[in-house]
């Protein structure tokens, strides 16, 4: 191969200045063939590049279509508008030369690794000596002869910041001709495993096959675009029967391609990204706007901050541009750069505040933005199922994270709410449940961001069917197939109601009714009913079918209520913790449920168990005197606190007793002086050895209070020992001649009159 014939452009994957530069080259030389670092199996798709539809930030993305779960293998490739490659394909088509892609097969490459190679490529460890250095970070070895310290800031400085000048491409051929030359003549010194080192050699051998075979075909000029570090092995004379001994025999997989859209956060290097940069949206502006950057991008953010109802005027910018570029002048840098321009809008923008300087970084220097791909894509039945239901919906993927408030009693709000619970279901966690602002169960509140690593997970899941409706079903019948618990079919049968998945729901209901006749662990049953129990309020305000469900939670609390006093007696303290929580989430259930003969049934199992005091622990007993006080129930809650915390009872158990009837809230105590002074003087009357022992179990009641109620029962506290005619404390004096207005405009308004 000869110069005149091949040229190679070792580019920076990602960079502006790269790319810029590339098209330049590109346009100069003209020619009629270009050979990009990249999978060969997207050859037949690269045309989709040039459809108005294709948006990048995109990536293609190789796939097992056979495999599932551990076995399915996914790699990516990503393309910004600023990637050199990305310009390399657009010149290419634009012109008419034909676009190829000329790195290994993604057949070969997503073969599993060997033991020898995940270790070199997964290991993130630093190198241990300096030749292997080179090949892992040729740039950050160039930036460190230079005298930086920041590979991705030398290289700003001398390729992405460069406007017009000579190509930068045959400096960057010369620097890695020096670096390999180094490193490969000891490659037994280098430190890396041999593994890495033959999957480098066949990546190269590979490259040099497929420009052998361009110019075989008759092309005159051939561009290749690839890394910086393979430059020199593509310019290398090696016999074309090295190369094919190289590659003979390699393992390889059955593969698809196609192109998904990808985000600029994934870009980053932070991502995970091995060929990440630092600041996308920085790099993205570079490319898009190459006259004045610094004035654009200061005036953007000037733009964001003003959005958010911050002062930020014309004079803050024109300060905030002058003090970048003198930074940069005083720094020797070509341009002012990310560093500058930061600084600038920290101390002049945002005037030393470190909060608005992040919404800047969010919004500009990561610059998160969704790529879009034309409709005829190659897509599983599965993706197009769900791009018409999201257009359908009128729910519009975004990479920035989107907060939505659904009104169930919508028609629309509805089905969006069944779209994203049946996505949940296979897998796809476009949408993650919130709490609610609302206290009602016809309102749900998601937040949405897209991921591009849901179009693998929808390639998974089409194993289940070609709609997102038929996958979910499919999906939530082997779910119910394969519980091992009866939580878990209960939990099933939920996500069914809440997906609207009235073919699976049969199926998930023999299973849970089966499951349930056998099984006899009272704590089993607990753990189940809420879940069914919100599955039947679902399914009113859904307008759902819920009949079978009736008849297996009826079941459920019969067979509790009986087997629940056996099941509590003669608990440690770590079972009777459990079992509270249990017992409170049963009570919480059936009260949500609000089933009166449910109801009635529940407080009558509690009367029976805290009328046997002596069989229960502490913490239970307590517990299940609070609720029955609660629902009006017990009349002699005093004085059974008065026997719980008596001298004669231990002081663990008391402290037990304690915080089972206090657990939920201290509001209790704020309205009953008698209960409120009987743990103030078991508290005063501790001996300081018990006192020490029983301290953790209340700062645990009375830590999980509010600031407000725990203030609030501290002062009740202090005024228990002043008698009614004592002095009020200071700050609490009642003025009743000023009072009385007020209170009879209270009466009026509760229509109390005749009460003066």
């Amino acid at each position: 191969m000869t110069a005149s014939r091949v040229e190679v452009y070792g580019v920076r994957h990602h960079g502006p200045g790269s790319a810029r530069a590339l098209r330049a080259a590109l346009e100069d030389f003209k020619p009629d063939a270009v050979l990009i670092e990249g999978p060969p199996e997207a050859d037949p798709i690269v045309e989709l590049a040039a459809d108005p539809g294709m948006v990048p930030p995109v990536a293609l993305l190789a796939y097992s279509p056979a495999g599932t779960g551990e076995d399915r293998r996914a790699a990516f490739w990503p393309f910004a508008e600023f990637s050199p490659e990305w310009q390399a394909v657009r010149h290419g088509l634009a012109t008419g030369a034909q676009v190829r892609f000329c790195d290994l097969p993604a057949a070969n490459q997503l073969v599993p690794l060997t033991d020898e190679e995940s270790t070199a490529e997964g290991s993130g460890d630093e190198p241990d000596g300096a030749d292997e250095g080179i090949r892992l970070d040729p740039l950050g070895w160039l930036a460190r002869a230079a005298g930086y310290d920041d590979t991705e800031r030398w290289w700003d400085d001398v390729v992405e910041h460069r406007h017009g000048g000579p190509s930068p491409f045959p400096a960057i051929a010369e620097a890695m001709a020096e670096l390999r030359a180094r490193v490969d003549a000891r490659p037994e010194d280098s430190g890396l495993p041999a593994g890495y080192l033959r999957r480098e050699e066949r990546r190269e051998a590979y490259m040099r096959r497929t420009v052998r075979r361009v110019l075989k075909e008759g092309h005159e000029r051939v561009a290749v675009v690839c890394g910086a570090w393979h430059v020199p092995a593509l310019l290398a004379s090696v016999p074309a029967a090295r190369d094919d001994r190289t590659l003979r025999g390699l393992p390889k997989t059955k593969v698809a391609m196609t192109w998904v859209p990808w985000t600029h956060g994934r870009l980053a290097g932070w991502s995970g990204y091995g060929a990440g940069v630092r600041s996308p949206g920085w790099y993205h502006h570079l490319f898009t706007a190459p006259d004045r950057p610094v004035e654009r991008w200061l005036t953007a953010a000037a733009r964001i901050l003003r959005a958010e109802d911050l002062h930020v005027s014309s004079a803050h910018v024109i300060e905030a541009v002058r003090l970048a570029e003198a930074l940069a002048a005083l720094r020797g840098r070509p341009l002012a750069g990310l560093e500058e321009v930061t600084e600038a809008t920290r101390a002049v923008l945002c005037e030393g505040a470190d909060l608005p300087v992040e919404l800047v970084r969010k919004r500009l220097v990561v610059g998160e933005r969704l790529g879009a791909v034309p409709e005829r894509t190659p897509m599983v039945p599965l993706q197009r199922d769900l791009q018409a239901e999201q257009r359908r919906l009128r729910l519009r993927p975004s990479a920035l994270d989107k907060e939505q408030d659904l009104d169930l009693r919508k028609p629309t709000d509805l089905e969006r709410s069944h779209l994203l619970h049946r996505l949940r279901l296979v897998g796809v966690e476009w949408g993650v449940p919130s709490e609610s602002r609302s206290k009602g169960t016809f309102r749900e509140t998601w937040t949405l961001a897209w991921r591009p690593e849901f179009d693998v997970e929808l390639i998974e899941a089409s194993a289940w069917g070609t709609t997102v409706r038929g996958a979910a079903t499919a999906r939530a019948e082997a779910l119910a197939g394969g519980a091992g618990a009866l939580a878990d079919l209960t939990s099933v049968a939920e996500r069914c109601l809440l997906a609207d998945l009235g073919d699976a729901l049969p199926t998930v209901m023999r299973a849970l009714a089966d499951r349930a006749a056998v099984d006899t662990d009272v704590a089993h049953l607990m753990a189940a009913l809420p879940a069914l129990v919100r599955a039947l309020r679902y399914g009113d305000v859904r307008g759902t079918s819920t009949g079978p469900l009736h008849t297996v939670v009826d079941g459920l609390v019969v067979r509790i209520c009986v087997g629940l006093p056996a099941a509590v007696a003669g608990l440690d303290d770590d079972a009777a913790r459990d079992t509270l929580g249990r017992v409170d989430a049963v009570h919480g259930a059936l009260s949500l449920l609000a089933h009166e003969g449910h109801l009635e049934r529940w407080r009558r199992t509690l009367e029976s168990m805290a009328a046997r005091p002596d069989a229960l622990h502490g913490l239970i007993e307590g517990r299940l005197t609070r609720l029955l006080h609660d629902a009006g129930r017990l009349a002699d809650v005093p004085d059974r606190m008065a026997r719980a915390v008596s001298v004669g009872a231990a002081p663990a158990r008391a402290a037990a007793w304690v915080e089972g009837f206090l657990s939920g809230g201290g509001l209790l105590l704020l309205h009953d002086d008698a209960l409120l002074r009987l743990v103030d003087d078991w508290i005063s009357g501790l001996p300081a050895d018990s006192f020490t022992d029983v301290l953790p179990l209340l700062r645990r009641t009375f830590g999980a209070y509010g600031a407000a109620e725990r203030r609030a029962i501290g002062e009740r506290a202090r005024r228990l020992g002043a008698g009614a005619g004592a002095p009020r404390p200071p700050g609490d004096d009642l003025d009743e001649a000023r009072a009385a207005p007020a209170a009879a405009t209270a009466l009026t308004i509760l229509g109390w009159e005749g009460a003066r």
